[in-house]
């Protein structure tokens, strides 16, 4: 049996790290997590997966071997209601073993037996009341067609998205042509009728009594309002009404419920009052309600989608096609599904590797980083792993793939939707509102209505319109007007600063972090290799950069860039005389005589005189003489994934080179400030130890953990999670299951595509000192939501206080929706940040 890591579960492929003799590890990394913060037996965090939980003796359950595991996207999820309905029905259908759903990502996990139920089948049950599901794995990779590189951007770009958004819009016009038809006769005739009746001005006499309805004109009024408020509230308000039925079916009142009780309240009761010929009637009412919680949800839906927009200028990270290489020499362009084990594929230069699989010969350099993390490029030899989703940049390679037909990044990617399905949703704090005000509205309503017949004899209809009323006037339907808008803006006012807020349920969710876990490589640092310091003669780094131009090796490309201008081309360096970048005469650089590429650096001859570059070990390994003034500057420099490249001649180390990850503008600002709120920081990454010894050193730095695989840093976030709250700030693929597991995650945008799916929050530049304003944005954006709805129900206060003292008309309730709408909207406005 295949030894796995006791923190992660990655299986061991190597020398193992061991904490007490009994519990293996996969690297030093996950064995520090493990020594730091504590044994798993201790935590309430597990990793118990969904095939845990399954009843293994159940013997309606199939084997792991006939499971499959289909994930969803599901347009139209916006609460925890959608959740539990959708899972509830996939769960009834046949071969369905188990269902978890999120609307945070608007993920479904269904695991089911492939031969009873298809993954077709699940797609068409659950597109069903307004809900649009499709396969993840079907996202379109054509940018042209959805505008958008991250498969984020091609599902909320897609048909059925962009079909659902234009019906949406149509709903929301339909909504406000009709509405504003409507009210004119309100405005016009019917509020100045009831202002007539409360003042003696001689302005509104002409207004007394210009609305009566007798039994003809009662007719025409109730077949035009009837039919077209219906047409209003069953077309522009489905969605309300949809979410206000699911939330009665499973029993979780929301803002949804408070708005349709409003609606069919005011609906029911005006058609009762024209046919008893009474002129207190809240079709107006009806109309508007409905109107403006559908076009502040359409509003809310823009700005999302402007967020989406935002996405395009990320990278891909998966490689859909592979180049097939034969015996012969000859190339064929297939699929990646259709690559077979043992099959070789060529990879070029600059081109992502497909799967993983074993460099088959010669060598070439590897960039890993955004899989591992490592921020240095490898020198792979024939026989090395390759790590599919790394890109070649020196060379090319033949690459035979591994007995497992993936990458890691497929599996990276299986990884994230896994947790993200997982990931559910928080109540919002209008729905916790709304589930009790329903149960006092309705019970004041059934209460008032019932002690009227028994207590005052009062007759069954007027007791029902008095009922009716109460509900009218005392149900806080403009809840679910105060939180889309707060969201809506929240939103806008981020994206302005280049924070891309995928999930409002940011703006309630985000609690009070208590640890705030960073990456390393392209998150504090660039992620980009460059010479940060040259300390070697004039002459010694000529010769090192024409070697340069040959080598392989991680250091090679800085440093040719960095000393480029110094030297002539390839084709140039037999020349007899070179120019600077002002077309002065210089030394000529020399003729290479000999070259070779080691695996920790390079050596060759220029005009008869040997040179070496390299570390510490190369120069020991060749018997090269090195200063203690060099090993000093070499320690010294060590951090931020650095490395000293030594540089000699003739047997004598002379100079050292400095090629590093430079450290980003605002790092330690940034750091400081969030370790100011009492916040724990910790750096998490895949990189050396000597690429993190200057944080350790970092006074608001309360753990580093390094050489931590992709696993490790979501079993290390899980971890820290049993302590409190976490937020994990990265940028790579190898990042993106963390970020899927933190309570919050947040991606730089010089990040990648997946790293950005699997983020709740995306900034859209590379400013670290952004992730600062995004928790101050998060912060006053739930104050706002907070603020609006308790400035909602100042609807009911002014309702109420009408009804109390029987000025309860259509006129009062205009003026309650005004007032709650207008302080709700002016609210908004303001500036979200100071």
């Amino acid at each position: 049996m295949t030894e796995k890591c006791y923190l992660c579960g990655r299986e061991i492929q190597s020398s193992t790290f061991e904490a007490d003799g009994e519990r293996s590890f996969c690297s030093s990394g996950c064995h520090d997590v493990h020594t730091t913060l504590g044994a798993p037996d201790s935590l309430d965090v597990t990793q118990t997966t969904t095939e845990n939980k399954i009843d293994e003796g159940d013997d309606t359950v199939p084997p792991d071997q006939y499971r499959s595991r289909t994930f969803l996207r599901i347009d139209g999820m916006y609460s925890a209601t959608c959740e539990a309905y959708l899972e509830s029905l996939a769960e009834k259908q046949e071969g369905v073993i188990s269902a978890e759903a999120s609307y945070v990502t608007e993920t479904i996990r269904v695991e089911h037996d492939p031969d009873t139920v298809s993954k077709e089948s699940l797609r068409d049950v659950l597109s069903t009341l307004g809900y649009t599901a499709y396969l993840r794995e079907d996202a379109s990779s054509d940018v042209s067609e959805t505008g958008g590189t991250t498969r984020r951007a091609r599902e909320m770009g897609g048909i059925r998205k962009r079909r659902d958004d234009q019906l949406l819009g149509m709903r929301y016009s339909v909504g406000f042509l009709f509405g504003a038809f409507l009210l004119v006769p309100y405005v016009a005739i019917i509020y100045p009728a009831h202002l007539a009746s409360i003042f003696d001005w001689q302005a509104l006499e002409i207004f007394e009594g210009a609305f009566r309805l007798d039994s003809e004109g009662a007719f025409v009024f109730l077949r035009l309002y009837f039919v077209m408020t219906g047409i209003i509230l069953l077309f522009t308000g489905l969605p309300v009404l949809r979410g206000a039925y699911l939330s009665l079916k499973m029993r979780r009142p929301n803002t949804d419920l408070l708005v349709a009780i409003t609606a069919i309240s005011a609906y029911t009761y005006s058609t009762a009052a024209v046919i008893l010929g009474q002129n207190d009637i809240f079709y107006d009412l009806a109309i508007v309600v409905t109107a403006a919680v559908t076009a502040i949800v359409f509003y809310e839906s823009s700005i999302k989608q402007r967020a989406l927009d935002r996405l395009t200028e990320l990278t891909i990270s998966q490689v859909e096609r592979a180049r097939t290489y034969d015996s012969d020499g000859k190339t064929e362009e297939v699929r990646v599904e259709d690559l077979n084990s043992g099959d070789v594929v060529l990879v070029r230069q600059g081109e992502r590797v497909p799967v993983d699989g074993e460099l088959v010969e010669d060598s070439c350099t590897v960039d890993e980083a955004i899989v591992t993390g490592e921020s240095l490029p490898v020198l792979k030899r024939a026989g090395n792993e390759i790590i599919g989703g790394s890109i070649v940049t020196d060379g090319a390679a033949l690459v035979r793939v591994g007995t497992d037909v993936t990458s890691s990044i497929d599996r990276i990617t299986t990884a994230v939707w896994d947790l993200q399905s997982a990931t559910h949703g928080v109540q919002r704090h209008a729905d916790q509102l709304a589930s009790y005000a329903v149960l006092l509205v309705v019970g004041a309503a059934v209460a008032i209505g019932g002690a009227s017949v028994i207590a005052f004899d009062m007759s069954i209809p007027d007791a029902i319109l008095l009922a009716l009323l109460v509900l009218l006037a005392g149900s806080p339907w403009a809840l679910g007007l105060a939180t889309p808008l707060s969201v809506a803006k929240s939103l806008a006012s981020a994206l302005r600063r280049g924070i891309i807020i995928f999930d409002e349920t940011v703006f309630e969710r985000l609690r009070d972090i208590d640890t705030v876990v960073f990456d390393k490589t392209g998150t504090l640092t660039t992620g980009e290799m460059e010479v940060i310091e040259a300390d070697a003669p004039a002459d010694l780094l000529d010769a090192v950069a024409a070697l340069e131009q040959r080598a392989s090796h991680p250091a090679a490309n800085a440093i040719t860039t960095a000393f480029a201008h110094r030297n002539a081309t390839d084709q140039g360096l037999d020349d007899q005389s070179n120019s600077d970048n002002n077309g002065n005469e210089t030394e000529k650089t020399g003729q290479i005589s000999e070259f070779t590429n080691h695996q920790s650096g390079i050596e060759g001859v220029i005009d008869g005189t040997p040179y070496l570059v390299g570390n510490l070990d190369l120069f020991a390994e060749q018997g090269w003489t090195v200063d203690d003034d060099i090993r000093s500057r070499v320690a010294d420099a060590r951090g931020f994934g650095q490395l000293s490249v030594v540089v000699g001649r003739d047997g004598t180390a002379e100079g050292l080179i400095v090629v590093g990850d430079e450290p980003r503008d605002g790092w330690d600002d940034t750091i400081s400030r969030l370790g100011a709120r009492d916040t724990d920081i910790v750096v998490l990454t895949g990189d050396d130890e000597e690429a993190t010894d200057f944080f350790k050193q970092h006074e608001a730095v309360t753990h580093v953990f390094a050489k931590v695989p992709p696993e490790g840093k979501t079993a290390t976030i899980r971890r820290l999670k049993s302590d409190g709250q976490v937020a994990m700030i990265g940028d790579g693929t190898n990042d993106a299951p963390a970020l899927a597991a933190a309570d919050l995650g947040i991606s730089l945008g010089g990040g990648t595509a997946l790293a950005a799916d699997a983020a709740d929050i995306a900034i859209v530049d590379n400013d670290i000192r952004s992730v600062e304003t995004a928790f101050d944005l998060a912060g006053a954006a739930r104050r706002r939501v907070k603020q609006n709805n308790l400035l909602a129900f100042s609807y009911n206060g002014i309702a109420l206080l009408a009804l109390a003292v029987g000025f309860f008309n259509p006129l009062s309730a205009a003026i309650a929706v005004i007032a709650g709408g207008g302080l709700v909207a002016v609210n908004t406005r303001r500036k979200l940040l100071q």
